[in-house]
């Protein structure tokens, strides 16, 4: 049987210092994560600060925004209350101004009816309108005769209107017979003692453009009473006297 070698047996030197390092490096991996968690807070810490300003910034700039347009909304609903009651007074002004005017037209008429200036005075056209008939070239035409009471006299005579305007660009004149009423083809009858309103139809062709009337008011006796009322006028009721038209004088 052969002998077994003598087992070999190595002598080591034990190093004390080992354990003592690793527990050092150890050390330093854990103080160099804590440095890298300080570093990469304090970044993120300084991107979110500027971040939290921006949005304070924004959140201020939102709230004047929001005010001045809670201001013009404002400002908007106060124009358009002025407006509103600009509006109002105007109609308003425009309504009393109507009224004024009629109320010096009929004191005009009674004084003139009752000789309040105790002067004698003859047949004068004291109104003149128009109206429209919808749907036609018609128009209802109203004269307004007067004359003062002092007269103690009737008048009577016939009145006819003629219409001036334009007509294929040039300037013409309609007259009495020629504006279609034949049941008054010789005027428009009057007969009165104080006063008297005289009804009529007249049509218009309708290649014609009225610019104003001329009435002609004939009595039987005493001279006659001619006035050119611009249309416009006529439309409103309100009479313009033109230049060298007049009233009969008593």
């Amino acid at each position: 049987m052969a002998s077994r070698p003598p087992p070999r047996l190595v002598v080591r030197r034990h190093d004390d210092t080992g354990p003592s390092r690793r527990r050092l490096w150890f050390g330093l991996a854990w103080l160099s994560s804590l440095l890298l968690l300080g570093l990469i807070v304090g970044g993120l810490g300084r991107r979110s600060a500027p971040a939290a300003v921006d949005h304070r910034q924004q959140r201020a700039l939102l709230g004047q925004i929001d005010g001045l347009k809670q201001q013009i909304a404002n400002l908007q609903r106060a124009a358009q209350v002025n407006d509103v009651a600009t509006r109002s007074l105007r109609g308003t002004l425009a309504q009393r101004e109507e009224e004024l005017s009629g109320l010096r037209a009929d004191l005009d008429f009674y004084s003139r009816l009752v000789g309040g200036d105790a002067q004698r005075q003859g047949l004068r056209l004291q109104e003149v309108k128009l109206q429209p008939i919808t749907g036609s070239r018609g128009w209802n035409l109203t004269l307004s005769l007067t004359q003062n009471a002092k007269r103690g006299e009737e008048s009577t005579g016939n009145a006819t209107v003629s219409v001036e305007g334009l007509r294929n660009d040039k300037v013409v004149s309609l007259d009495w017979p020629a504006l279609g009423n034949a049941a008054q083809k010789d005027g428009m009858p009057f007969r009165f003692m104080y006063f008297q309103q005289l009804h009529g139809t007249i049509v218009l062709p309708p290649d014609f453009r009225p610019t104003r009337l001329r009435i002609d008011v004939r009595p039987a006796s005493g001279e006659p009473v001619n006035r050119a009322i611009a249309w416009g006028a006529a439309l409103s009721g309100n009479i313009i006297t033109a230049q060298g038209d007049h009233d009969a004088q008593p």
